[in-house]
């Protein structure tokens, strides 16, 4: 029962955006793009989360979505205009829903009539995941814009192609609000 209600609950989230930026920055002047190393950290570090094949997505997704928006990614051993730095963050989360059953009912033309009223509180522990990705001007090297993706996460089982997908999806979210308007 629990599982099947923090089903819901991921299917009732839907993806949360935010976004941030210098609004002095001429972001028009930014044409090609470099990764910042290390490209994608992890929080925690932790072995399930962290693996070569979900960096290797996440580098590909991102790619994708700058090339389509007209950035180049720079040639090897050259900085871009800008360097982009991706994270990846699962937080441990809980909720508490209290549900009320019994107790008197009734209206005042037929009189009231039940017993005593019971509360139950339930405590639901849930993973909260964050794709953030940063862009820094590799001029000075300050932080320019700032785009994530927050979301309840499901428990798998996910294959190889439904991992891609949603991280294509999710970095696809992300940067569609770049640059800023």
């Amino acid at each position: 029962m629990l599982l099947s209600l923090l089903l819901l609950l991921a299917a009732c989230q839907s993806i949360q955006l935010e976004r941030d930026f210098d609004p002095n920055r001429d972001f028009g002047a930014y044409r090609t793009w470099s990764w910042q190393e290390p490209a994608l950290q992890f929080r925690p570090v932790d072995p399930r989360l962290r693996s070569d094949l979900t960096e290797q997505r996440v580098r590909a997704a991102v790619a994708e979505q700058l090339d389509q928006r007209g950035l180049r990614q720079a040639p090897s051993g050259r900085r871009g205009d800008i360097r982009v730095q991706v994270w990846l963050v699962v937080d441990q989360r809980q909720s508490q829903i209290t549900s009320y059953s019994g107790g008197y009912w009734g209206n005042p033309w037929y009189g009231y009539w039940g017993g005593p009223g019971f509360g139950e509180t339930r405590t639901y522990d849930y993973q909260v995941g964050t794709l953030q990705i940063d862009f820094y001007d590799s001029r000075d090297g300050k932080l320019v814009w700032r785009g994530s993706a927050q979301q309840i996460l499901r428990e798998g089982p996910y294959d190889p192609a439904e991992r891609t997908r949603m991280i294509r999806e999710t970095v696809s979210r992300v940067l569609s609000q770049y640059p800023p308007h």
